[in-house]
């Protein structure tokens, strides 16, 4: 399956659980081999600098407290594996029913979080490592 055949949906947790809900996830997606269905699954964050003492301090910030990213082919497979996670609330949507992220909604949300990641990257790769 393509990954053009997947859709971006938001599932909310239970507050702080965002990147145990993560790697549970990914850990059901290998265990019940659903790599086809389920795609990426992201939590969302920024870095900040905030001054505390008169000290900079870098810290990353949840851009969605309580809530993560996944794309995948909406079935009643993916569905249940990533509904059935330990500190999975349910899927954001109308009533019972899923409701896939615009394209450019997931855009903006990405875009903010990735360049991020690039800077993280491009720090390293000076010999800070």
């Amino acid at each position: 399956m393509a990954e053009k055949d997947k859709r971006w949906f938001v599932i909310h947790t239970y507050s702080g659980y965002e990147e145990r809900v993560k790697r549970n996830l990914e850990q059901r997606i290998k265990l019940m081999d659903s790599a086809e269905e389920i795609g990426d699954v992201v939590v969302p964050t920024e870095e900040e600098v905030e001054v505390r003492g008169g000290q900079k301090k870098t810290v990353v910030k949840k851009i969605l407290p309580s809530y993560v990213l996944v794309s995948m082919k909406m079935s009643d497979n993916s569905w249940n594996i990533v509904r059935n996670t330990p500190g999975v609330t349910g899927f954001v949507g109308s009533g019972n029913k899923p409701v896939p992220l615009q394209q450019e909604e997931v855009g903006q949300i990405l875009n903010r979080w990735k360049p991020k990641l690039r800077k993280l990257k491009l720090g390293l790769s000076k010999g800070k490592a």
